[in-house]
């Protein structure tokens, strides 16, 4: 048989060969036997460029394989990914916000500016205004966009970029689990864990995270601290318009806040525009309120930003360690932030008590005298029913972060001799051991003379070296028996030596620690004890002598009336009151220092006080109070890069009588300008 030798027709004869055990013949096995083995690919039959078409047959199996494939990892990926347990520092921590006793900001502190608010607290308009701007189908989606993601791929196969595509709850799974990086393995992370947040993350709760950890630009995270950056206000008080405009930053505060660019104001008026718009077409707005905002809600110039230095950082200081011990509140948790602090410092208090101290500080002059360097003004004012509310800590807490005004290092000198006086008013004395007690009245007189020596039932006191301890009074002046009343007016310190040890130091310490003195801060139980030799610090002294003022009612000194967090209560421990006195011994204490030649005559209103200076001439004090507030001052000298010593005063300003009279100016200045 003749056979023609053509392309695409050769056909093979081949002989069938019988089946073993049988006499049947084998199947035969043509070309479109073999072809039913591989893909027909270059397909047999064409020509030219058609012998690279794939058939329909061949293009829906490979695409029902490739689409299996992809199911198949995708669905191993999703199923190995758990959502992390921690979340990234920008998404747990917060910054912490102190305010003024009227309610204004006065510091705040933290690596971020950011403050939780429940979604509850946000006005409905302004979630909108985001999800209109943002993710208007929010609610309906799964996590993740169909489309977005579509437009992602593009945008990352033809522009190079993995930006634009992200529903919310992928931005926020970014904000909170993920880097901030453009790759594409987290772009597919991100879409598998907005998957598995979404189903089991409620949307509010989704929604609620996503608001307060998305950037507004200008330092903040979160619409709580936009709300405050941008308008000044709190984020419950915002309106759709103000919405709008934030709404418009989460594209990029670069790109929309006019304080960056001044181009930026006509780009986000018109991002603010289509906001509202798009609201009215998704039903959240209606067009009557639309047409209401037709003025572009400018935001107010940023903020200056506020570090805690100055004065403020001893008040901050202040106002944390009382916040954390009141509120029980574990430094590990305090330092991811998000507290409201309220303190009970006022700010024309502080502003006055500073004034007042640069300008004693202007007195000075340490690059001449050297009996001038390294001074120190410990001031603070107190209310009788505890409040603190004005310190001086220092030159500057950035510069210096050592407290002066809190620092228990300083003797309290003759300025302690109200408590003797008030011990012996409230427990009587003794002059024989084991006799009853003799009640003590303001005109009981006792020798006012210098050099007396102390005595005991069994006679002189002798202290350790073996030296007669005698009572001195200032200038080495002598007064003959004088009334305890007028010996407490007039300065007179030699009696209140003697009186001291006749009420008992046991009993003279109690009243001091019942006033508000600390018992870490008291000094041996010697004569010197009841002229000072303890160390208050000037916070403790003006509330001890508050106590005088209260009538005898004492209340612990505090620095923080409210703490809140994400807008919830922390209960604090109330401040303890309680008696320390008599109401008639702390009014004979008031009406006797009300007297006093030692007071700061210069200021007018009714007050109380006493001026108190140390043997060795190491500090000067001066407190005094109202019926306001209780005052106290202290001027002394420290190396702290020394020691925590006290310095001679001699010749401190130039003056004599080494500078007497520094607290007593200081106290008499800060009044003033307080009383106006």
């Amino acid at each position: 048989m003749t056979k023609r030798h053509t392309l695409g027709s050769i056909v093979r004869v081949v002989r069938k060969a019988p089946l073993s055990g049988g006499g049947g013949r084998r199947k035969e096995c043509g070309p479109r036997s073999r072809l039913s083995l591989r893909p027909d690919y270059p397909r047999a039959g064409r020509h030219r460029w058609r012998r690279w078409v794939p058939s329909w047959r061949l293009s829906l199996a490979s695409f029902l394989i490739c689409t299996a494939a992809l199911t198949t990892v995708v669905g191993v990926a999703y199923a190995r990914t758990d959502l992390p347990e921690d979340l990234n520092s920008f998404a747990t921590q917060q910054d912490t916000v102190y305010y003024w006793a009227d309610g204004s900001p006065m510091a705040r502190t933290g690596w971020v500016s950011r403050q939780e608010m429940p979604l509850s607290k946000i006005p409905e308009s302004v979630r909108w205004a985001v999800l209109a701007a943002e993710n208007a189908n929010f609610y309906s989606d799964h996590g993740i966009s169909t489309k977005g993601i579509t437009r992602a791929l593009w945008r990352t196969v033809g522009e190079g970029d993995t930006q634009g595509g992200s529903t919310i709850t992928q931005q926020y799974v970014k904000n909170v689990y993920l880097s901030q990086d453009q790759s594409f393995s987290r772009k597919f992370t991100e879409m598998l864990l907005a998957v598995k947040l979404d189903r089991r993350l409620s949307k509010d709760t989704i929604l609620e995270g996503y608001l307060n950890t998305s950037w507004f630009g200008r330092g903040t995270y979160g619409l709580q601290r936009a709300s405050q950056a941008y308008y000044g206000k709190e984020v419950t008080q915002l309106n759709a318009s103000e919405g709008a405009f934030l709404a418009s930053l989460l594209k990029g505060a670069s790109l929309y806040d006019p304080a960056v660019d001044p181009d930026n104001r006509q780009r986000a008026i018109k991002r603010w525009s289509w906001t509202l718009d798009r609201m009215v077409r998704i039903g959240r707005l209606s067009p009557a309120e639309r047409a209401r905002y037709t003025t572009f809600p400018e935001p107010k110039e940023p903020p200056r930003p506020n570090n805690a230095g100055g004065q403020d950082g001893y008040l901050v200081a202040l106002a944390e360690s009382y916040a954390k011990r009141a509120g029980r509140i574990p430094d590990s948790r305090f330092d991811l932030g998000g507290y409201q602090i309220y303190t009970t410092f006022e700010k024309q208090r502080t502003a006055a008590l500073t004034t007042a101290v640069q300008q004693a500080r202007e007195r000075l002059d340490p690059r001449s005298r050297k009996a001038d360097r390294n001074t120190r003004f410990g001031a603070a004012s107190v209310s009788p029913d505890g409040r603190i509310l004005a310190v001086h800590g220092g030159p500057d807490f950035q510069k210096q972060a050592f407290n002066e005004s809190n620092a228990s290092t300083v003797p309290a000198g003759s300025a302690f001799t109200p408590f003797v006086y008030a011990a012996g008013l409230e427990y009587g004395v003794s002059h024989q051991r084991g006799a009853p007690r003799t009640p003590l009245a303001p005109s009981t007189p006792y020798d006012g003379d210098d050099g007396l020596p102390v005595t005991t039932p069994e006679g002189p006191y002798w202290d350790r070296s073996g030296r007669m301890v005698k009572g001195h009074n200032e200038g080495d002046r002598s007064y003959g028996r004088i009334g305890l009343h007028d010996a407490l007016a007039r300065g007179v310190d030699a009696p209140f030596l003697q009186l001291g040890m006749d009420v008992g130091l046991d009993r003279v310490r109690r009243i001091a620690e019942g006033s508000g003195l600390l018992a870490s801060s008291f000094g041996p139980p010697v004569p010197a004890f009841s002229m000072g030799n303890s160390t208050p610090s000037a916070i403790r002294m003006a509330n001890a002598y508050g106590t005088f003022a209260a009538h005898g009612s004492h209340t612990t000194p505090y620095s923080v009336a409210k703490v809140t967090r994400n807008g919830e209560s922390v209960p604090l421990t109330r401040p303890k009151v309680s008696r320390a006195m008599r109401p008639a011994v702390a009014d004979e204490i008031t009406a006797s220092l009300a007297r006093s030649g030692t007071s700061a005559d210069t200021f007018a209103a009714p007050s109380s006080g006493r001026a108190g200076t140390t043997q060795d001439q190491t500090a000067h004090w001066y407190v005094g109070y109202t019926p306001e507030a209780s005052t106290a001052v202290v001027t002394y000298r420290m190396n702290l890069t020394k020691s925590l010593a006290p310095l001679p005063l001699k010749g401190l300003g130039g003056d004599p009588a080494a500078g007497r009279d520094f607290p007593a100016r200081i106290w008499t200045s800060y009044m003033k300008a307080v009383s106006k």
